[in-house]
């Protein structure tokens, strides 16, 4: 199949293999939350009964006092006390196989294509490392909410970019199924193409 250039009649000959698969929602639901999944800290930690400081001894005895029995000052129903079934580090991280990570991947450019929000061009760069240099180039694309995807990142679109909250930018190596389903179109140079039909093929 071909993909034609933003504004040019210029087409890429790409695989359909990689930009004309059928899109596979189970998959990309199935490898989008073991992404998200994996990107979770699990640190979270709290003290059981036995871990909080004090309460070795029995307060007081058993019988005799009036009072309701007890044996710890830590007791979870005691202020100061223990955590019940208190929280622990965890690792919240999914197996995720190359094979559906890259299923996915393709998934969604081919989807991204099909639909029009795959926009090709020959390349991508701001003259300066200015915000107002890249928001001037994304207004005569006619779009703000966009992911640039290069071959490689150029140091004046990276600072041009890092302060526009709704444009993301990375290279091929670093695409995930995240940051290709957070924007409304994704603007991809040529080079890029090539390198990502030769990493999903």
């Amino acid at each position: 199949m071909e993909l034609q250039l933003h504004n040019s009649s210029t087409t890429v000959a790409v695989s359909d293999a990689v930009f004309g698969v059928e899109y596979n929602r189970a998959l990309v639901h199935q490898i989008v939350t073991a992404y998200q999944a994996g990107g979770r800290a699990g640190t979270k930690k709290q003290k059981t009964k036995g871990e909080v400081r004090g309460g070795g001894k029995k307060p007081w005895k058993q019988k005799g006092t009036g009072q309701a029995r007890a044996g710890s000052i830590r007791s979870p129903l005691w202020r100061g006390g223990g955590v019940t079934h208190a929280a622990v580090p965890r690792d919240f991280s999914q197996k995720v196989n190359r094979k559906m990570y890259r299923g996915a991947i393709r998934s969604i450019v081919s989807e991204l294509a099909r639909s029009g929000n795959l926009l090709v061009t020959d390349a991508f760069a701001v003259e300066a490392g200015k915000t107002k240099s890249l928001v001037q180039k994304l207004t005569t694309l006619g779009h703000s909410d966009v992911l640039i995807v290069s071959e490689s990142i150029d140091q004046n679109l990276y600072l041009s970019a890092r302060n526009l909250h709704k444009v993301g930018l990375c290279d091929v190596a670093a695409l995930d199924p995240v940051t290709l389903l957070a924007h409304d179109k994704v603007v991809i140079t040529t080079d890029a193409v090539k390198k990502l039909e030769a990493w999903l093929s």
